[in-house]
């Protein structure tokens, strides 16, 4: 007998049927266009001009910007601080909000109540939560000094200080997005089999061991998303940092985001800021290649 190949089938469609098809996509696209790809090119035509946002003469540079941003000493600030403040927010989140799902999970009342309670800062605007907690790291009238006193340990200076403003803001960055995890954890915790949990017991497996080889490998998608997009949103981090503490002190706290903001508003360096663009977002396209080239070796998708 001859086998038989398998036959493609070409689909014609008609020219109403494209136009139609056309027409749907159209009134997504032309926000994306307006609002991403049009900002994004024109930003990256002015990395090589020297345009100041106000003289109407606008020079070709060439790669001078980039060349100027290599000998600035503090853009390798910049890029360490971005470094530290990207994975000092990516990781106590992921890992925090993974811990706080697991209890939850386990909890048989209330965990309606205690789920709204720690998901609302998420949704709370990040300027009003800095606010707050700028009140709250305040030196000499701040309650956290004050809590600190209570069990004798010593007060800190907090975001008025280089040595610990970044974790003052990496504290209100994590506190804000553990229940963004949580929410995710928890639904990915519940499509867990039970069944493969009662095959590692039968196994000998403890709770601890049930929880590496069976529970983790099992949401691990789920651990890649929130790495993915907690990363990109580490990068593009800017509320907490302009009220907190100006991106000091000493410049502690300036990221990439924020070196942009001062190069391109402050200093009304056009030129120089949208190199800066160009390297943020050069990072983060590597950033999230290098992240699903390691989760294909990973992420275990049943």
């Amino acid at each position: 007998m001859q086998k038989e190949g398998k036959r493609k089938v070409k689909v014609h469609y008609s020219r109403k049927e494209n136009l139609t098809g056309v027409m749907f996509v159209v009134p997504a696209l032309i926000p994306l266009l307006i609002f991403w790809v049009i900002p994004v090119v024109w930003s990256g035509g002015l990395s090589f001009t020297d345009w100041d946002m106000m003289s109407e003469n606008i020079n070709f540079m060439g790669l001078k910007n980039f060349a100027s941003l290599l000998r600035d000493p503090k853009f390798g600030d910049v890029l360490w601080n971005t470094l530290v403040f990207a994975v000092g927010s990516t990781v106590p989140t992921i890992v925090l909000g993974l811990l706080v799902a697991l209890l939850m999970n386990g909890a048989r009342k209330g965990t309606g109540v205690y789920r709204t309670v720690i998901f609302a800062p998420y949704i709370t605007p990040m300027v009003a939560v800095s606010v707050v907690w700028s009140w709250i790291f305040e030196p000499r009238v701040g309650i956290l000094n004050y809590i600190l006193g209570l069990f004798g340990l010593p007060g800190s200076q907090w975001t008025q200080s280089s040595s610990t403003a970044m974790l003052s803001v990496l504290i209100v960055t994590v506190w804000k997005g553990i229940g963004w995890t949580m929410i995710f954890y928890m639904e990915a915790l519940r499509k867990v089999p039970q069944s493969l949990k009662e095959a590692a017991a039968i196994d000998g497996a403890n709770g601890f061991q049930q929880f590496w080889k069976v529970t983790l490998p099992m949401i691990s998608p789920t651990t890649f998303f929130l790495v993915i997009m907690s990363s990109i949103s580490s990068l593009q981090a800017y509320d907490q940092i302009q009220v907190l503490t100006q991106g000091g002190p000493a410049g502690s706290t300036r990221t990439l985001l924020y070196y942009y903001y001062q190069e391109a508003f402050r200093n009304f360096e056009t030129g120089k800021a949208s190199a800066v663009a160009v390297v943020l977002v050069l990072i983060t396209v590597v950033l999230s290649w290098a992240e699903t080239e390691i989760s294909k070796k990973t992420v275990f998708y049943n």
